[in-house]
This record gives C-alpha cells, structure tokens and sequence, in this order.
C-alpha cells in the first residue's frame, strides 16, 4: 500500500525532567504576578509530570505521580484516575505481575513517564514508571480502564524511573491501525529496551498485539537497540530524549547523547554531550532511514550545545521573508544551556535558538547523497558503525529517500547550527512554545524561578522583542510541558506542583493608546471608542475606519483653540481639530473632568465645544500658582467612553502682584502700572500708556554697585531704575521699605525721573556688636503698597567699623570700600570724620606715614602657623 493512500496525522507527547534548581545567580528585576486560575491537586499526591490538551474538547489531561487527571478548560477537576502506587522492584524483570519476583517489594509511586492522546480510538495513553514501564489506555471521557497489556516484553517500554525518559509520537491511519514510535532512555538495561521503536496501536485496547513492533523477524525489527559494547567505552552512556513530532514523510526526535572527545591539544578524552536530531521514515520498518545530526548555536562566541527545550512551528510571513523560506515552513525553536559539559545541572546561561527544518532535511540530504557516493564513514560511535565506509550506489536520492538496507544508520558529523535570537545569563530557559499570530511568530518561553518570557520573533536578535515577563509560579522552574488553549487564548504552563492557565495576552494592563502600541505586543491593538487595548476579533465593529488602532501613527490627536482661558472667562468657543477619531453620528460630549459637561458640535474633522459657566470655572488660589489643568475630554454617546483627551487651562492673572511675574507668565496676563493690578483684560488699565506687556516695559530698579551706608551716619541712597510711574491725582509718592532685624523701616523717596529714585537723608542702625556688615532687604514701593520690581535683588549692607574690630591689625584688614580707620586718640575703629585730630591720629589701610602700634596677639594658633615651632605662648 503506497503512503499517498493513508491519511495520518501526528501527536506528540512532551516529556519534562524533574531537577533541582539552584537560587539565581543575579537578582531578577520585580515581574507583576497576576491572579491566574490554578490546579494544585493535593499536594502530598506528589508532582505533576505530564501534560496535554485534548484540540477537540479544550480537556485537560495531567500526568502526575500516581495520578491522572481530567480537567475543564479553567481547570475544574472532571475525573481522576489512580495509577499508584503499588509493590515493585525495579529489578523485577519481567515484572512481579508476570511472575514472582525474588527481589523484595516496596510500596513503590507510579511516575507518569508519557502522556498521549489517541484522537482515532477516543482514548489517553499513560505510561509509568511501575513495573518496567507498562502503560494505561483509559477513555477519554471519564477514564475507564480499557486496557493494560503487561504479559509480553514488548509491553515494557523502559524501566527508567524519570518524568523525562520516555518520548511518543502518534502516526495515524485512515484505513489501517496507527503506529506509535517509541523513544526512551535505557538506564543501563539495552538488552531489555530499545533506545526506539515503532508499535501497532491496535483498536481492540485489550488485543494481543497492542505495543507490539511494527515489523519483526529473525533479523529486522522496527527497533534501534543501543549495543552493549558502548557501555564498555561510555559505562553510563544512554540516550535522553527531549523532545519528538512528526513532519511531511519524518519523524524526530531531539536528543541529548554523550560521547567521547578529545580536546584541543590533549590526547586524552573527556565526556561531554552533544544534541542530536534524529530522523526515521514513517513508512520504515526497518529503520534503515535511521540518520542523526548533531545541532547547536553560538552567540559572541559562547557555545550552546546542550538542549534544554524544544517545540515545533510555522514561520509565519513576517519571520518567513527574514528566514528566505515560505509562511507555511516548519521552523524549530530549541532552548539550549551553555558548553556542553554539564547535563543534571546546566549552567544559568541559555540561549533561545530557531531552526528552519527544510535546512536540516538539506544537510542530511546532502550527507545521504555524499555516502551514497561512497565518500566517509557512517559515524555513528555509540552504534559501532563510526569507522564503517560508505559503499557506493548509483541511484537518486530525493528529499523523501528512506533508505536501504547499506549504508545505515548513518551520522551526519558536521553541526547544523541555528539562529540564536535571544539569549538569557542568569535566570535559564527551561521550555518553549510558539505560535503565529498576525503573520507574527510568538514564543513563550518558561524559566528557572517560574517566569514566562513572551518573545516576538521577527528576524534575527535585532528583529526580536521580548515584551513581557510574567512570574506564573512563586517558586521552582517551569516543566517543558506547556499547551495552549484551544482558542488559542491561554498557556496551560506547569511547575511540579501547580498547573497554571495564563493568557498569551494582558492586552488590557495598558491603559492608553500609545502603552498600548508601544508594548510590542501584537495581540493588542487600541479600539478607540470603547478606550481600550485588546484585540481586534473583541472590539466592536473594529472593521470600520479608524475605530480599531494597530499602529501607533493611528492613535487619536486632538488640539484645542484656545488651549488655555482665564478663569474671568466664561463659555468660549473651543474648536477641537481631531486626528483619527471615527464616524461619531451618535453624537459626542465634552466635559472638563468633573467641572462641566456639554454637548460638542461635530464640524467635519472639528468637533466644537463650550467651556464652563462662571460657577464651574475652578477656583485658583495663590498658593496653587497661577493656573489650574484639567483634561478637556470627549466622550462617546455610542460607548459612554471617553475616547479621547487633551490638556486644557484656566489661569488667573490676578494672582500675580508685580509686573514682572505678571508679563512672564506664559498666558495672556497684561499688568495695569498704575492700578499695579494683572489681569488677562488690557482694557481694565486705566490709561492706554500703563499697558505692560513686556518685561522690559516694567516699572524696575536696576542692578547697583553694592550699596554700603554706615551706622548712624545720615545719607541718601540713590538707585537706578527704568519705566517709573508717575504718581497720578491722588496717589502717594514713592518710599524705601528696609527690613532690618525683623523690623520694617520706611524713609520717603523722591523720584527724579523715570529712571531714577532716591532714598532720602536718614540714618540706620542695627543691634549688636558681633556683625560687622548686615545685608538688607530693600524695596522700593509707591502709593503706599505698589512695589517697583527688583530683579538683580539689590541690597542695602549696613555695616559698624568698631564690630569685631577692637585692634588696630583687625581695623585696617577691613573692606577698603567701608573707609574704616584706627583712631588712635579714642583706640578704636571708626570713621575718619568721627576721629579728633585726624591728621596725626588717623591711621588707614592706605596710609604711608604710620604703623599700628602696641599690637596684641590675639590668636595664637595662628601664629604658630606662621612662625613655626619654638615659639613659646
């Protein structure tokens, strides 16, 4: 019967390893844990192992240690199903159910090892660790036992006690009973297990020939032994085998095998494991199509070799043009940890790598092509056939060429490397899957401590995007096993005691159109109406122009004329150009936050709207500034939703009490100089000539030399200015305000133009002896309270030639510009006028007639810095 008559399809089964995890080696950034549903079981049952999603129902199958269960699609439990435990001794073989055992039995747990789903029979395959491997067919709907063939030793499919060891892909027939091909670790045990095989899957779960090898003879069998002699080189050599599928006229499987190496310069060899694909023609019964090629990736030079993970997807469009190969190609994604030395405990260091399937296929083509023509060996060292030549053939080999009975198996020695796109140092990849969303490839990527790494893989690592990182489990790394939805709506994703469903999207955590669009995330787009990011499929006539955003030039726009009024202003016409915002025949409000809210006037693409009355206008108090912001919004009368929003001010001048804070303001304030009032109103000054509307148009005293006046000396001040006002009918004049001490001081001022003002003859003093220079505010003001502006910050410094001057020494040290002197007559620092006999009794800083006399010491440490030592104080 030729293959083109059948009509199969494939199921795979994913196998986990249970290992123990080290704390990470660098701190993890905080990742937001949300409040997805979960399934714990009970938690002395043991851990989970194994999980599958039935494509037809949405069902969920758990494997778990003595356990099976059957859960909803939000995890309810349905039906469960005890495998264990039971007496048992590994070393039983064939197991105490067959014939007595001598060895002694303990209570012994039932490990899930393979967990599958029979589409065609309508049942669930579950495979054990209990008595050599033997497994369950149990119906899918509320799992019965239909069978549980364990009197043949085809029965026992392996004896390894692990979660991991065991890989099954179904291969199904329309007119004749499925296949299963069977790939398992041996533990040691090569004469009792095929390392792979492929089994009848009969319809009668109770037939004698369930399990039994697809083709068997006296000298072919549908099976790949590994041959005892490997142990004598490799003592714990088997073959781990991560993960398996079947695509066009192949089955794979995904492996983990050591070997034996020299390194460079050494001439002694080392063991290390190298990944290897390995291929097998469905139809082949006797395994002559057997071929493995080892594969890996490098990035920056670090090898990663060992594989962690693995999952089988489409390209999509977007990765496909990046890739040169079609939307529809199978591409690989694989999970691998660094070097190649370490298995149990891969280093933290892993990196996420791709492989176009075609490509392999090609190598190996190739690789057949190559032996065939007689060229190398077969270079397969664990089956014994690495130094046996190729023999020459003349016959052509296509992409679907399955083998004959020479030159097989076959090892293909040079490394299909792939694409690495994503790499992670301190927090390992521990399982993938994908999909293709929107022409987009997605992976999920599980980790170490239990986060889920969402990738967008558009090319190469420039072209990829990790744009979410979500902690699904508290603690412990996530399994291999993760299985979407049937809507492809959620991740089913698993640790060893918590089963977790997690969307593939949280569209809704953005909250704007712009977080939204610039999350990366291609489930999500903005649907304007309803000011909401999810997808598209969820948002209301999204078809319709401009009601659904995916890009983020589509976000809405608005603008508004004026954008900003004074609170003195009331129901002005606002005019809203929009940029787009769809069809709104509903009709549309505009509301100013919880202040007002009004009907707008859709004008084309302007939408029109009135700004508050007088007592909806918000209050603004000095303390608060001069402006007060609200979001102007629009919202939908089709939604109730606001769309869309924008900034929008009420300002008050009046909180402004000088011209210049008045006229830098940026809004419209005018300042009335001689009301000396702000107001946004230029026609409320009372003459057109005391408009200001520029600073340099203010009423201002300019910058000053220091001002120096000393202490009870009577003097005037006299100060520069521009653009003084004149005092008009019934106004006061100007005055000079000094704040000394706490203490205000008033002294009149005459104005002498518009540029200059003068504090008029007066005296000033300040308390205490300890200051001898106090600086002090000034201000200048007209009409009792009107203040002239001072923006260089002038200050009036009063200052005592006798403070902290009772030397002759201190006397003449002081600021020359202060004019102190040492009276000699009186012994003190003073004024030259308030010195007797000044001609023989002054001295000064610039005197060159006369010496300080009788000097005291007055700081000794000072002296002994400038003397040295040796002098005796």
């Amino acid at each position: 019967m030729s293959p083109a008559m059948w009509k199969w399809t494939c199921l795979v089964s994913h196998l986990l390893l249970s290992t123990t995890v080290s704390p990470l080696a660098r701190q993890q950034p905080p990742h937001p844990k949300r409040p997805f549903i979960t399934f714990t079981g009970e938690q002395a049952e043991g851990n989970f192992n194994h999980l599958v999603v039935d494509e037809r129902t949405g069902h969920i199958y758990l494997g778990a240690v003595n356990r099976i269960y059957k859960l909803s699609s939000d995890l309810k439990v349905l039906v469960t199903h005890e495998t264990g435990p039971d007496d048992d001794n590994p070393k039983c073989y064939p197991p105490r159910i067959v014939q007595t055992c001598n060895e002694p039995l303990t209570p012994t747990n039932n490990i899930n090892k393979m967990l599958l789903i029979d589409y065609k029979e309508n049942r669930l395959i579950a495979c054990g660790s209990l008595y050599q491997g033997i497994c369950k067919l149990l119906r899918l709907d509320d799992l019965f036992k239909l069978g549980e063939p364990f009197h043949k030793k085809e029965h026992y499919l392996s004896g390894v006690n692990e979660s991991g060891s065991v890989f099954g892909v179904i291969v199904s027939y329309s007119n004749m009973d499925d296949k299963l091909f069977i790939a398992t670790a041996v533990d040691g045990k090569p004469e009792y297990f095929p390392t792979i095989s492929s089994r009848k899957l009969t319809k009668n779960s109770e037939a004698d020939g369930m399990f039994a090898y697809v083709f068997h003879d006296e000298f072919v069998a549908s099976m790949i032994k590994i041959p005892s002699d490997t142990f004598t080189i490799i003592p714990d050599f088997d073959i781990y085998y991560i993960y398996g599928f079947s695509s066009g006229n192949f089955v794979y499987f995904l492996t983990l095998q050591p070997e034996m190496i020299s390194p460079p310069g050494s001439t002694t060899k080392e063991q290390v494991y190298t990944s290897k694909l390995v291929r097998l023609c469905k139809e082949d019964t006797a395994f002559n199509s057997y071929v493995e090629v080892p594969i890996g990736c490098e990035k920056n030079g670090v090898e990663y070799r060992l594989l962690q993970a693995a999952y089988l997807s489409k390209a999509g469009a977007i990765l496909a043009r990046s890739l040169e190969v079609g939307p529809e190609d199978d591409i690989l994604f694989t999970v691998f940890s660094k070097g190649q030395k370490r298995k149990m405990k891969s280093l933290d260091e892993s990196a996420l790598c791709i492989f176009v399937l075609k490509k392999i296929n090609d190598r190996i083509k190739d690789r057949l092509q190559s032996c065939y023509r007689g060229e190398g060996t077969l270079d397969l060292a664990w089956l014994k056939v690495k130094d046996i030549p190729c023999s020459s053939a003349l016959l052509t080999i296509d992409d679907n060429f399955c083998g004959l009975d020479m030159n097989a198996p076959l090892g293909v020695s040079s490394m299909v490397r792939g694409l690495p796109i994503y790499t992670e140092d301190g927090d390992r990849m521990t399982s993938v899957i994908a999909y293709v969303y929107k022409n987009h490839s997605l992976a999920f990527v599980g980790t170490k401590s239990g986060k889920l790494k969402k990738i967008r893989v558009d090319g190469t690592t420039k072209n990829t995007l990790e744009y979410e990182i979500v902690q699904v489990v508290d603690t412990g790394p996530i399994l291999r096993d993760m299985a979407f939805s049937v809507d492809h709506e959620h991740l089913y994703i698993m640790s060893e005691k918590q089963l977790t469903r997690v969307p593939v999207e949280s569209c809704s955590q953005y909250e704007t159109c712009s977080e939204c669009l610039g999350s990366g995330d291609p489930h999500c787009g903005w649907c304007v109406l309803h000011n909401t990011c999810t997808r598209k499929e969820r948002c209301e006539r999204s078809s319709e122009p401009r009601r659904f955003a995916s890009e983020m030039k589509q976000c809405v726009r608005l603008t508004v004329h004026p954008n900003n009024i004074s609170v003195s202003q009331y129901n002005v016409l606002l005019v809203l150009e929009t940029y787009n915002v769809p069809e709104l025949s509903a009709g549309v409000n505009c509301t100013f936050e919880d202040l007002s809210e009004m009907d707008g006037l859709v004008v084309g693409s302007q939408i029109q709207c009135i700004s508050p009355a007088a007592k909806e206008v918000p209050q603004i108090i000095t303390e608060n500034g001069d402006h007060h912001i609200v979001q102007l919004q629009l919202k939908s009368k089709e939604t109730g939703m606001t769309f869309a929003s924008t900034s929008f001010v009420f300002y008050n001048c009046s909180v402004h009490n000088s011209c210049l804070s008045c006229v830098e303001s940026p809004y419209r304030c005018h300042w009335c100089k001689y009301r000396h009032v702000c107001t946004h109103d230029p026609s409320s000054c009372s003459f057109q000539e005391g408009r200001v509307k520029m600073p340099e148009d203010c009423p201002q005293l300019l910058q000053a030399e220091k001002i120096l006046v000393p202490v009870e000396v009577i003097k005037p001040i006299t100060l520069k200015a521009k653009n003084l006002p004149q005092p008009q009918s019934g106004q006061r004049g100007y005055e000079c305000i000094l704040n000394i001490q706490g203490s205000e001081q008033r002294v009149p001022a005459l104005r002498f133009n518009s540029s200059s003002v003068q504090c008029q003859n007066t005296s000033y003093s300040y308390e205490g002896m300890e200051i001898n220079s106090l600086p002090v505010e000034l201000t200048v003001v007209w009409n009792g309270n009107f203040n002239i502006d001072n923006p260089a910050q002038n200050k009036v410094h009063l200052y005592k030639c006798g403070a902290m001057r009772d030397s002759c020494g201190l006397c003449l040290k002081a600021d020359p510009d202060f004019e102190c002197g040492w009276c000699q007559g009186q012994n003190q620092c003073t004024l030259k006028q308030h010195c007797p006999a000044q001609d023989s009794q002054w001295l000064e800083l610039s005197s060159t007639k006369g010496k300080c006399t009788n000097p005291k010491i007055t700081d000794g440490f000072s002296i002994l810095l400038t003397f040295g030592a040796g002098i005796n104080l």
